[in-house]
């Protein structure tokens, strides 16, 4: 955890998109309550979300879900010969549990089709 990589992560990003102006969420690291990262994510239009004060479980599901894909994706494989062919795999990981993994705690039902019962 180091200023550096959170800037310079946030830049490359930017970069790759410069027109985008997503919701940037985050814990309360030291890093991302920064003066200069606040005025980067201002600089770009960007909201930033953060987990309340002494409420780590604010996180709970977006942890849960890094949990599950590197137990179900990532470590299977552990190497990627390029970082191309990693973000592919997250991002066919995240089609694959919204669309097709059946949830538990949606009786059996993927995130996509609860959603669709509930709205």
């Amino acid at each position: 955890n180091n200023n550096a990589l959170a800037f310079q992560t946030l830049k490359a990003a930017i970069q790759a998109n410069p027109t985008a102006n997503p919701l940037f969420h985050s814990d309360r690291g030291f890093q991302y309550t920064s003066y200069g990262f606040a005025k980067m994510l201002e600089a770009q239009g960007m909201e930033q979300s953060m987990s309340r004060v002494g409420r780590c479980i604010d996180n709970g599901p977006m942890e849960g879900f890094w949990g599950k894909l590197k137990a179900e994706r990532y470590n299977l494989k552990k190497h990627y010969p390029s970082f191309q062919d990693l973000k592919n795999d997250i991002e066919d990981y995240i089609r694959f549990y919204n669309l097709v993994r059946p949830q538990r705690k949606f009786d059996g039902l993927t995130p996509s089709e609860f959603r669709l019962l509930a709205a």
